[in-house]
């Protein structure tokens, strides 16, 4: 991975999964080797199976907010990040930088909506009301 060599590195992971079985650490290379190489979809199904599976390994949830990012899911991505930073108990500037930039993102987005959108109350009764957006 360091030599962004990443055919190799899942490769190699995938090696090591069948002489020493799958752990957080492989599950997560080979996650993170399909997300480098744009294999978004694969890197999703990897590292959830990881955070599933192994939900005391802070790189796993980490990575898996990183591909939560790369596929546009911000709100599920601060959430993972979250989990990452809890189980690392902060010691991971990493992960707080992460999770930083998902809160901006979601941030960012909501400002789009709002100027996307021009919203209106509506009452209901009773105190009631329901935003709705007048594109």
């Amino acid at each position: 991975m360091e030599a962004e060599e990443f055919e190799l590195a899942l490769s190699a992971y995938q090696r090591a999964a069948s002489e020493t079985g799958v752990n957080a650490e492989v599950l997560s290379g080979m996650g993170s080797a399909n997300l480098r190489l744009g294999r978004l979809m694969q890197a999703h199904t990897l590292l959830e199976k990881a955070v599933q599976q192994y939900a005391e390994s802070a790189s796993a949830w980490n990575n898996f907010g990183v591909v939560l990012i790369s596929l546009g899911d911000y709100q599920q991505a601060r959430q993972a990040f979250r989990v990452a930073f809890g189980v690392n108990n902060g010691n991971s500037e990493l992960i707080r930088q992460n999770l930083i930039l998902s809160n901006r993102l979601i941030y960012e987005q909501s400002t789009e909506i709002t100027r996307e959108y021009d919203f209106s109350l509506v009452r209901y009764g009773n105190g009631s009301y329901l935003l709705l957006g007048n594109k």
